[in-house]
């Protein structure tokens, strides 16, 4: 029973479970951090995820909107000047940055992007429209243009690297976890809660990593990723504070659950 070693003992398995638990938590803001704006939006999201594990390809909206001609294949509206349309195709291959700076710029006079699109688009593609389909999508601001207007070529991470941080998360994380599976069962937990609490984490580990090579099939096993991944983190959490609690509860005040 782990409340049976000596106080240090137990100090020290203590603070190196936090410690451990720490790191986890720092994983995640890592996680964040390294994939985010992967699909060039901010933030952390499955598109960013899916962009490193399967990769993610295709044309912005709005260039495909112009390439069938919109809004002239709606009956009674007029299609775009040529110009007008060359020069909003020619905006949408250049980079985000060089995007940003021609969008409104005075140089381009009325030739800017932002001219053309008050022009010849905001009439239906504003927050006040009528037309509760285009309302959905304004097209006031640069802001409301940018998520349409990017066409996103995400390679995933290459197959060598991503093999080799599989083969240095399966064995540290799988080490870790046995670690843990053999103390909870020198706890004085219920056996529900022993055996439980490990075979969760140890199925988020599983299903966490098989879809990291799946995914580069299929980009639906991300959601694979993110379910096992949170769940091998929780049940990793939560047997990091069994384990703590069950050090430093008095034999007397320690009930089976």
């Amino acid at each position: 029973m782990l409340l049976g070693l000596p106080t240090s003992g137990r100090l020290a398995l203590s603070l190196l479970l936090l410690v451990n638990l720490g790191g986890f938590i720092a994983a995640s803001f890592h996680l964040e951090t390294h994939h985010q704006n992967r699909d060039e939006r901010p933030g952390l999201s499955v598109d960013d995820l899916t962009g490193a594990y399967h990769g993610i390809r295709s044309q912005a909206p709005l260039r495909l909107a112009l390439e069938r001609n919109h809004p002239g294949e709606i009956d009674g509206s007029k299609s775009l000047d040529p110009s007008q349309k060359k020069r909003l195709l020619d905006w949408l291959d250049l980079d985000s940055v060089k995007m940003g700076e021609q969008y409104d710029s005075l140089d381009l006079g009325e030739n800017a992007p932002a001219e053309i699109l008050a022009a010849a688009c905001v009439k239906c593609h504003s927050r006040g429209s009528t037309d509760a389909a285009a309302k959905k999508l304004p097209l006031e601001y640069l802001d409301d243009v940018k998520p349409i207007a990017t066409s996103r070529d995400i390679s995933p991470t290459d197959e060598k690297i991503m093999i080799a941080s599989l083969h240095t998360h399966a064995i540290s994380l799988a080490t870790i976890l046995i670690l843990l599976t053999a103390m909870m069962f020198a706890t004085r937990w219920s056996t529900m809660l022993r055996g439980g609490l490990p075979l969760l984490a140890a199925l988020g580990l599983s299903v966490d990593l098989a879809c990291w090579l799946l995914a580069r099939s299929s980009p639906a096993f991300v959601y694979g990723i993110i379910a096992g991944g949170a769940l091998f983190v929780a049940a990793t959490g939560l047997m990091t504070l069994a384990l703590v609690v069950d050090m430093w509860l008095p034999e007397a005040g320690k009930r089976e659950l």
